[in-house]
Protein backbone atom coordinates (compact mmCIF):
# COMPACT_ATOMS: atom_id res chain seq x y z
CA UNK A 1 0.00 0.00 0.00
CA UNK A 2 1.28 3.15 -0.61
CA UNK A 3 1.85 6.01 2.08
CA UNK A 4 -0.95 8.33 3.32
CA UNK A 5 -0.49 11.62 2.20
CA UNK A 6 -1.16 14.41 4.36
CA UNK A 7 -3.47 17.06 2.12
CA UNK A 8 -0.52 20.05 1.96
CA UNK A 9 2.00 17.05 1.34
CA UNK A 10 3.04 17.60 -2.74
CA UNK A 11 1.48 19.06 -5.25
CA UNK A 12 0.78 18.93 -9.08
CA UNK A 13 2.97 21.01 -11.24
CA UNK A 14 4.21 21.13 -14.56
CA UNK A 15 7.82 19.00 -15.12
CA UNK A 16 10.72 21.39 -15.57
CA UNK A 17 12.87 21.50 -18.68
CA UNK A 18 16.13 19.47 -17.52
CA UNK A 19 14.64 17.61 -14.95
CA UNK A 20 16.63 14.27 -14.82
CA UNK A 21 14.48 11.15 -14.89
CA UNK A 22 15.55 8.19 -12.78
CA UNK A 23 15.06 4.51 -13.44
CA UNK A 24 14.76 3.95 -9.83
CA UNK A 25 15.93 4.47 -6.23
CA UNK A 26 19.87 3.82 -7.34
CA UNK A 27 20.17 5.92 -10.26
CA UNK A 28 18.33 8.77 -7.98
CA UNK A 29 20.95 8.04 -5.36
CA UNK A 30 23.87 7.87 -7.74
CA UNK A 31 22.88 11.23 -8.66
CA UNK A 32 22.53 12.88 -5.46
CA UNK A 33 25.84 11.44 -3.95
CA UNK A 34 27.51 12.77 -7.24
CA UNK A 35 26.36 16.41 -6.17
CA UNK A 36 27.11 16.13 -2.64
CA UNK A 37 30.87 14.59 -3.65
CA UNK A 38 31.20 17.75 -5.42
CA UNK A 39 29.77 19.96 -2.62
CA UNK A 40 27.04 20.72 -5.39
CA UNK A 41 23.38 21.33 -3.94
CA UNK A 42 21.14 18.14 -4.37
CA UNK A 43 19.39 18.38 -7.38
CA UNK A 44 15.53 17.70 -7.98
CA UNK A 45 15.01 14.33 -9.47
CA UNK A 46 11.99 12.29 -11.42
CA UNK A 47 11.59 8.96 -10.73
CA UNK A 48 9.70 6.24 -13.14
CA UNK A 49 10.32 3.05 -10.81
CA UNK A 50 11.88 1.69 -7.55
CA UNK A 51 10.86 1.48 -3.74
CA UNK A 52 10.97 5.15 -2.96
CA UNK A 53 8.39 5.10 -6.33
CA UNK A 54 6.32 2.52 -5.02
CA UNK A 55 5.72 4.13 -1.82
CA UNK A 56 4.75 7.10 -3.16
CA UNK A 57 2.00 5.58 -5.26
CA UNK A 58 4.05 6.59 -8.57
CA UNK A 59 2.70 5.16 -11.69
CA UNK A 60 4.17 6.76 -14.70
CA UNK A 61 7.02 4.42 -16.03
CA UNK A 62 8.28 6.86 -18.91
CA UNK A 63 9.67 10.27 -18.68
CA UNK A 64 6.98 12.77 -19.67
CA UNK A 65 7.49 15.73 -21.64
CA UNK A 66 8.70 19.47 -20.11
CA UNK A 67 5.40 21.23 -19.18
CA UNK A 68 3.32 17.67 -18.40
CA UNK A 69 1.53 17.70 -14.96
CA UNK A 70 3.14 15.52 -12.42
CA UNK A 71 3.49 15.54 -8.52
CA UNK A 72 6.30 17.14 -6.63
CA UNK A 73 6.88 16.11 -2.80
CA UNK A 74 9.87 16.86 -0.81
CA UNK A 75 11.44 13.66 0.85
CA UNK A 76 13.73 12.59 3.44
CA UNK A 77 17.09 11.91 2.16
CA UNK A 78 18.86 8.60 4.32
CA UNK A 79 22.99 9.52 5.20
CA UNK A 80 24.38 6.68 6.66
CA UNK A 81 28.19 6.69 7.69
CA UNK A 82 29.51 3.42 7.45
CA UNK A 83 33.28 2.60 9.53
CA UNK A 84 33.46 6.90 9.22
CA UNK A 85 32.69 7.42 5.38
CA UNK A 86 29.41 9.04 4.40
CA UNK A 87 26.88 7.83 2.01
CA UNK A 88 23.51 8.68 1.15
CA UNK A 89 20.02 6.80 0.67
CA UNK A 90 16.60 7.24 -0.83
CA UNK A 91 14.81 4.44 0.00
CA UNK A 92 16.80 1.94 2.62
CA UNK A 93 19.61 1.04 4.05
CA UNK A 94 19.66 -2.88 5.09
CA UNK A 95 22.61 -4.51 6.58
CA UNK A 96 22.87 -8.49 6.32
CA UNK A 97 24.42 -11.55 5.31
CA UNK A 98 21.73 -13.34 4.37
CA UNK A 99 18.08 -13.37 4.52
CA UNK A 100 17.78 -16.59 5.26
CA UNK A 101 20.15 -16.62 8.28
CA UNK A 102 22.32 -14.45 10.60
CA UNK A 103 20.91 -10.88 12.09
CA UNK A 104 18.94 -8.52 9.79
CA UNK A 105 18.29 -4.83 10.44
CA UNK A 106 16.76 -2.68 8.25
CA UNK A 107 16.29 1.66 8.10
CA UNK A 108 13.54 2.48 5.75
CA UNK A 109 12.71 5.88 4.47
CA UNK A 110 10.54 3.95 2.07
CA UNK A 111 7.77 0.78 2.92
CA UNK A 112 8.91 -1.50 0.06
CA UNK A 113 11.63 -3.58 -0.78
CA UNK A 114 11.12 -5.03 -4.32
CA UNK A 115 7.68 -6.71 -3.50
CA UNK A 116 7.63 -7.27 0.08
CA UNK A 117 6.01 -4.03 2.02
CA UNK A 118 9.00 -5.03 4.43
CA UNK A 119 8.50 -1.41 6.54
CA UNK A 120 4.34 -1.07 5.86
CA UNK A 121 3.71 1.98 8.13
CA UNK A 122 7.35 4.40 6.34
CA UNK A 123 6.19 7.50 5.27
CA UNK A 124 9.07 9.86 3.00
CA UNK A 125 8.22 12.64 4.52
CA UNK A 126 7.71 12.55 8.09
CA UNK A 127 11.38 13.03 9.43
CA UNK A 128 11.57 9.70 10.61
CA UNK A 129 12.96 6.13 10.10
CA UNK A 130 11.70 2.62 10.43
CA UNK A 131 13.71 0.08 11.75
CA UNK A 132 13.79 -3.42 11.62
CA UNK A 133 16.01 -5.71 13.69
CA UNK A 134 15.29 -9.63 13.54
CA UNK A 135 17.31 -13.16 14.14
CA UNK A 136 14.82 -15.45 13.94
CA UNK A 137 14.74 -19.16 13.31
CA UNK A 138 14.39 -20.30 9.67
CA UNK A 139 10.69 -21.79 10.15
CA UNK A 140 9.66 -17.89 11.02
CA UNK A 141 12.04 -16.20 8.55
CA UNK A 142 9.93 -18.61 6.04
CA UNK A 143 6.37 -17.67 7.53
CA UNK A 144 7.38 -13.91 7.87
CA UNK A 145 8.56 -14.11 3.96
CA UNK A 146 5.10 -15.32 2.89
CA UNK A 147 3.60 -11.91 4.92
CA UNK A 148 5.76 -9.63 3.57
CA UNK A 149 4.27 -8.81 0.55
CA UNK A 150 1.03 -7.51 2.51
CA UNK A 151 3.51 -6.39 5.56
CA UNK A 152 1.48 -8.79 7.89
CA UNK A 153 4.75 -9.95 9.26
CA UNK A 154 4.48 -7.37 11.48
CA UNK A 155 4.03 -7.32 14.84
CA UNK A 156 5.96 -10.27 15.32
CA UNK A 157 8.02 -10.77 18.85
CA UNK A 158 10.85 -11.55 17.09
CA UNK A 159 11.14 -8.11 14.89
CA UNK A 160 12.05 -5.19 16.95
CA UNK A 161 10.41 -2.32 15.04
CA UNK A 162 10.97 1.42 16.49
CA UNK A 163 10.86 4.62 14.48
CA UNK A 164 13.85 6.80 15.26
CA UNK A 165 14.87 10.13 14.24
CA UNK A 166 18.30 8.19 13.56
CA UNK A 167 20.23 4.96 14.59
CA UNK A 168 23.15 3.53 15.18
CA UNK A 169 24.29 0.03 14.82
CA UNK A 170 27.62 -1.42 16.26
CA UNK A 171 28.38 -5.35 14.82
CA UNK A 172 30.66 -7.98 15.78
CA UNK A 173 32.42 -8.26 12.52
CA UNK A 174 32.00 -6.82 9.39
CA UNK A 175 28.40 -7.03 8.06
CA UNK A 176 27.83 -5.99 4.46
CA UNK A 177 25.52 -3.01 3.58
CA UNK A 178 22.99 -2.55 1.13
CA UNK A 179 21.77 0.63 0.48
CA UNK A 180 18.79 0.84 -1.98
CA UNK A 181 19.53 -2.36 -2.95
CA UNK A 182 23.18 -2.06 -4.10
CA UNK A 183 25.99 -3.56 -1.74
CA UNK A 184 28.05 -0.43 -0.99
CA UNK A 185 30.62 -1.77 1.96
CA UNK A 186 30.99 -4.44 4.77
CA UNK A 187 31.03 -2.43 7.92
CA UNK A 188 31.28 -2.78 11.88
CA UNK A 189 29.81 0.51 12.85
CA UNK A 190 26.97 1.72 11.36
CA UNK A 191 24.68 5.21 12.07
CA UNK A 192 21.88 5.92 9.80
CA UNK A 193 19.89 9.71 10.03
CA UNK A 194 17.46 11.65 7.59
CA UNK A 195 18.20 14.72 6.39
CA UNK A 196 14.30 15.70 6.03
CA UNK A 197 12.51 17.63 3.26
CA UNK A 198 16.37 17.15 1.61
CA UNK A 199 14.45 15.71 -2.09
CA UNK A 200 12.45 17.27 -4.53
CA UNK A 201 11.08 14.93 -6.02
CA UNK A 202 9.10 13.93 -9.15
CA UNK A 203 6.37 10.99 -9.82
Amino acid sequence: MAVERNEDWGEVAPVPAGLEWCADDREAAMVITAARRANKPVPPVGLLGGDLHRTLGGARSTAPEPGTPATRLDVDLGAALLDGKLHWFLAHLVARRSWLHGPVSVAANAAHIGTWNIAPRAHPGDGRLDTLEAELSLSDRLKARRRLSLGTHVPHPGINVRRPKAVQWEFIRPTPIFLDGTRIAAARSVSARLEVDAVEVWI
